[in-house]
């Protein structure tokens, strides 16, 4: 049993603060002394543990001192078999966990509403998706999670298929019955990964959904740095019994930096020993924050804050009460109308908007007063700017249709043409509204008139649009001579 009291890493870099070493190492800006502007700005204790791998310190690369006994910390405290520190983001543990699943020709079960990061992951390795076009919930418009069925249908179709990858929770807090889905896809040989960016808290708290390492799931990636309070960019990848540690470990080496940043790798540890002795009453005060806006938020009118009633067992298997979504198309405004207004006239900043929903993003660092001060932001958004009630866009529930896997249409040759005259056509870029970073169009698949209208609809009400060579989304590249349909 590990002392999940302790922090190694960060203690050995603590140590070495202390030791009044004399660096001839990089980095350059020497312990802040040569780069007094950044020590002011971060501040000298800071800037005094921004090292360079070394012998008391170890190597991310190769750990085999504190850093090896902080992961394996970490992967008791998670239930894993093995855990490690990543520092290229959550992006950079579901691209690992998925390069070292499936290989070119491979075919991997996914639903469609994924992070870009896994479909880039595919343009690098050129594995072929197969994917369950969630269903959605008509209200409040968002989609909901894999099913058992779901899966089956999947493997009937592709018996060959060698994963499945899951989103849980999705950004909106839906959960699936991931204890079933992983015990589906052994069945079947199936490795199961699964997007856990936002349950970092799952194994921590009291009655939250089942977290990826407790349902059996063979790898998943958790972002440390969301609901686990870790610097952002660090994260966990937490592996099953059945996975090779070791041959994960070459993979993340192929594109995690060589010059780890022992900021983040100690945020890590220091975060982690923090869930491991103070999770239960941390995640029962975020719970409650929740609990408390969702229910003044609903008594507001026409605002829709939802939560466990959305659960029907199958394609909502559960619901993470920690999430704070509201469903904003009843006042008339689109999610990321009123994104802009709590930001630009209230001094707020949420996590998101989209279409019809915004999240705010609710954790223990919270105070009561900001939690009113968010309510009432919404009263007054509802009492100065109502319009008439706008129905849930059409376009959330678009299906993709796929025509070439995501990297030989990304290497295609292409061309570039107007947006207007890009249905019938097949995508050679990505197209995504970010956050949260979902893929309306990925490179491979066709492209609808519908799928146009979502586009222009969300540059309307001022989506961040990403992913494609043109700025204003004018244009789109799209394989040259290929049309579909």
């Amino acid at each position: 049993m590990r002392n999940q009291s302790r922090a190694p890493l960060a203690e050995a870099l603590e140590e070495v603060r202390r030791s009044r070493l004399v660096p001839f190492d990089v980095p350059g800006h020497k312990r802040g002394f040569g780069n007094p502007d950044l020590t002011d700005f971060l501040g000298s204790r800071c800037l005094s543990v921004d090292v360079n791998s070394m012998k008391p310190l170890d190597n991310l690369m190769h750990p085999d001192g504190v850093i090896k006994e902080a992961e394996e910390t970490a992967a008791e405290a998670f239930n894993a078999a093995h855990a490690f520190f990543m520092v290229g983001g959550t992006t950079s543990a579901v691209q690992a966990m998925i390069w070292a699943s499936v290989r070119t020709g491979d075919e991997i079960i996914l639903p469609r509403n994924v992070h870009q990061s896994v479909l880039n992951a595919l343009v690098l390795c050129g594995a072929v998706p197969v994917y369950i076009n969630p269903k959605v919930l008509p209200l409040p418009g968002i989609a909901a999670g894999m099913t058992v069925n779901d899966l089956l249908c999947a493997v009937k179709s592709h018996p060959n298929a060698k994963a499945v990858f899951i989103n849980n929770p999705t950004y909106y807090g839906i959960c699936s019955d991931l204890k079933q889905l992983t015990e589906t896809a052994h069945r079947f040989g199936l490795t199961v990964l699964v997007d856990e960016a936002h349950g970092a808290h799952f194994h921590f708290g009291e009655n939250f959904p089942i977290s990826a390492m407790d349902a059996g799931a063979d790898l998943s990636a958790v972002s440390m740095h969301k609901s686990g309070g870790s610097l952002t960019q660090s994260s966990l990848l937490l592996c099953g019994k059945n996975i090779n540690a070791d041959r994960l470990l070459q993979v993340i080496n192929l594109t995690q930096t060589t010059s780890a940043s022992y900021l983040l790798l100690a945020s890590l540890d220091i975060s982690r020993r923090n869930l491991a002795l103070h999770g239960k009453e941390i995640f029962k005060k975020t719970v409650d924050f929740a609990a408390y806006a969702r229910e003044e938020i609903n008594a507001i009118g026409e605002y829709y804050a939802y939560g466990k009633e959305l659960i029907d067992g199958e394609s909502v298997f559960d619901f993470d009460e920690t999430k704070l979504a509201v469903n904003t198309l009843g006042i008339g405004l689109s999610g990321i109308e009123v994104y802009d207004l709590l930001r630009d006239d209230f001094d707020i900043q949420i996590e998101f908007g989209d279409l019809g929903n915004i999240l705010a993003y609710i954790s223990v660092g919270d105070k009561s007063k900001n939690i009113e001060r968010l309510i009432g932001a919404l009263d007054e958004i509802r009492r100065l700017y109502k319009k008439p009630n706008k129905q849930q866009p059409a376009a959330v529930g678009v299906e993709a249709q796929v025509v070439l896997p995501p990297q030989a249409a990304f290497f295609a040759e292409k061309e570039s043409i107007p947006l207007n005259a890009c249905a019938g056509r097949v995508c050679a870029e990505f197209v995504m509204s970010y956050p949260p970073g979902i893929p309306i169009l990925a490179p491979g698949e066709a492209i609808t008139e519908e799928i146009i209208g979502l586009i222009r609809q969300s540059k309307e009400k001022g989506c961040l649009m990403t992913g494609a060579e043109s700025p204003d989304l004018s244009r789109l590249n799209v394989l040259k001579g290929e049309r579909h349909g």
